[in-house]
């Protein structure tokens, strides 16, 4: 896949989530802006009932009716992303396995994106995925726990379904878990919206950002838990002893995921 790289997503990420517009064409993108460039596009009917490509896409589901979720990754940035360039994507799937989980069969898919601009690797992603048997469970009730206050240096960021759709459009990920509180309450037995993996990693590298994380950087994440949008994101960053240490969290103290930014210049 190939585009000429162009400031309008940027610009859409800079005003959805209110952070600082970079230079384009001197720095490039931040870490993970690339996610919203080179997008698949996939036919209306290649889509399956969730919302999610079952044919003509990397990785293909390992058979239909199983349901996918995000489960990590590992970005690392090698040179500036710039707009106004050509840069291609390059696909792969690294190793798929299958696992019993307490809920049934688990299949476990890491795939591999290399973006390409001026004849060098400037993005190589890890994404790990797992596929899970389609089940419907009721809904989860709601908690009582009492909320815990925003602390200096967290980010709360209000999570409405508005966000969580103009978050969809942005990425074309039609998947109907973050979108159709009927679908995600009915079929599959969650209480709220989901509140997107990518959005969750993303909050916690502009978390780094705002610590003056910049340049040639790896990010590793993992997304430890479901987080629904009556839940709302406060996420966090600060120095570690290898890097760079983020987090997310519901606003009752949960944590829903983690991260480390590290600079790959020593």
């Amino acid at each position: 896949m190939k585009e000429v790289l162009q400031p309008g997503p940027a610009e859409a990420l800079s005003s959805l989530l209110d952070v600082e517009m970079p230079d384009l064409e001197r720095d490039g993108l931040p870490l993970l802006w690339h996610w919203f460039y080179l997008l698949d596009r996939p036919a209306q009917a290649d889509l399956g009932p969730d919302g999610h490509p079952v044919r003509a896409t990397i990785p293909a589901p390992p058979e239909p009716g199983r349901r996918r979720m995000w489960a990590g990754g590992r970005v690392r940035t090698l040179g500036p992303l710039l707009c106004g360039l050509p840069a291609t994507r390059r696909t792969e799937v690294l190793s798929v396995q299958e696992k019993q989980g307490r809920t049934g069969r688990l299949t476990f898919v890491v795939t591999r994106h290399e973006i390409v601009q001026d004849g060098r690797v400037v993005v190589d992603e890890e994404q790990d995925l797992v596929y899970r048997d389609a089940a419907s469970r009721p809904a989860e009730p709601a908690t009582e726990e009492p909320e815990v206050p925003v602390a200096e240096g967290e980010w709360a960021i209000d999570v409405s379904p508005t966000l969580l759709f103009r978050f969809s459009a942005l990425t074309y990920n039609a998947h109907r878990i973050h979108y159709d509180r009927d679908y995600v309450r009915d079929v599959e037995g969650y209480p709220g919206l989901l509140t997107h993996g990518p959005l969750q990693a993303l909050a916690m590298a502009e978390a780094a950002r705002r610590r003056g994380s910049g340049g040639e950087l790896a990010f590793d994440y993992r997304l430890v838990s479901p987080l629904f949008d009556h839940q709302g994101m406060v996420v966090r960053a600060e120095a570690g002893a290898d890097g760079t240490v983020t987090a997310v969290r519901d606003r009752h103290g949960r944590r829903t995921a983690t991260g480390t930014v590290r600079s790959l210049v020593r």
